[in-house]
């Protein structure tokens, strides 16, 4: 069974309890929180924090509520789509659990390869976590409980927004002082090394799309994998893979786990047995979000309930 936590004042349901049951109980409890969820929380949609080549990269942001009376924890969730695919209201019903949690959340569309390849969607992430450490003090973002999260190419971009260093050069779309920071890294079957799938037996054409016919594609595709900046002193990471995954390989995982372990850096690998790519069971979303949650409290980033 899942923890229950503090949220301030909005009553926090487990994610087990919504999901079990009898169905007329099911749409009961869904309902309550829908409703608690829309009277308590501010949502700001459609806010542009970068305009590069003509297109403007566009965030909406869950503002938890204001009678909390202190900055709030907050997630940063970029979606998947293979770099090149979907936005990001598809990602829109796996905010809840940390709308539950009382945490702001900020829901972030960048550039797609019809608009710009790669290293376009990396820049922008980069762009949009210098954005709400710039705005902490208008939206009561926690700047030391900012966690980035995303689901394959979106967990690529979680992962790369945590771990480049300034010194990759892929900041300079949003110039600033501000470190660009996070404390924790959610991972869910993200890409952790671009270069293995452009050929081979890997390769995957979403990749290939992304790189296009760029002359210098595999300097690119090392610039923009997370295996590249494994070092000491990264923030924490989870990640979340299936073994049977077809579309981002398993080694994937386990090798991100090996270096960042090797590196000294916290990190936990949840493989889901059997699992593919995303669009998981019940069960398997459940052990997952139980495991984020373990993750986050590891890691002082949430509060046990004391009732």
């Amino acid at each position: 069974m899942m923890r229950k936590y503090i949220a301030g004042p909005i009553q926090v349901v487990s994610l087990a309890l919504l999901l079990s049951g009898s169905a007329e109980a099911q749409l009961s409890e869904t309902a309550a929180l829908a409703v608690k969820l829309a009277r308590q929380y501010s949502v700001l949609s459609g806010i542009t924090y970068l305009t590069a080549e003509n297109w403007e990269s566009k965030l909406d942001v869950y503002l938890a509520p204001r009678t909390l009376g202190r900055p709030a924890p907050t997630l940063i969730y970029f979606h998947g789509g293979g770099w090149k695919g979907s936005d990001r209201t598809a990602a829109s019903l796996s905010l809840v659990p940390f709308l539950e949690m009382g945490w702001n959340v900020v829901n972030v569309d960048y550039r797609l390869a019809r608009v710009s390849l790669a290293p376009a969607a990396v820049e922008d992430c980069r762009c949009a976590l210098r954005w709400v450490i710039g705005k902490a003090k208008e939206y009561r973002f926690d700047v030391s409980r900012i966690v980035v999260s995303g689901i394959s190419a979106g967990g690529h971009l979680a992962l790369t927004t945590g771990m480049l260093p300034a010194s990759a050069g892929l900041d300079r779309r949003c110039p600033g002082n501000e470190e660009l920071k996070v404390a924790a890294i959610i991972n869910w079957c993200g890409i952790t090394d671009v270069v293995d799938l452009l050929e081979g037996p890997n390769m995957q054409s979403f990749a290939v799309t992304w790189l296009g016919g760029l002359l210098n594609r595999d300097v690119i595709a090392k610039q923009v994998s997370p295996l590249t900046y494994v070092r000491p002193g990264l923030p924490p990471v989870l990640t979340i893979h299936g073994d049977a995954d077809p579309a981002v390989p398993y080694s994937h995982a386990t090798r991100l786990h090996e270096a960042l372990t090797t590196a000294g850096v916290p990190n936990k690998l949840l493989t889901l047995a059997g699992a593919k790519h995303g669009n998981y069971t019940q069960e398997e979303t459940l052990m997952a979000y139980d495991a984020i949650q373990n993750f986050l409290i590891e890691h002082h980033l949430l509060e046990l309930s004391r009732h």
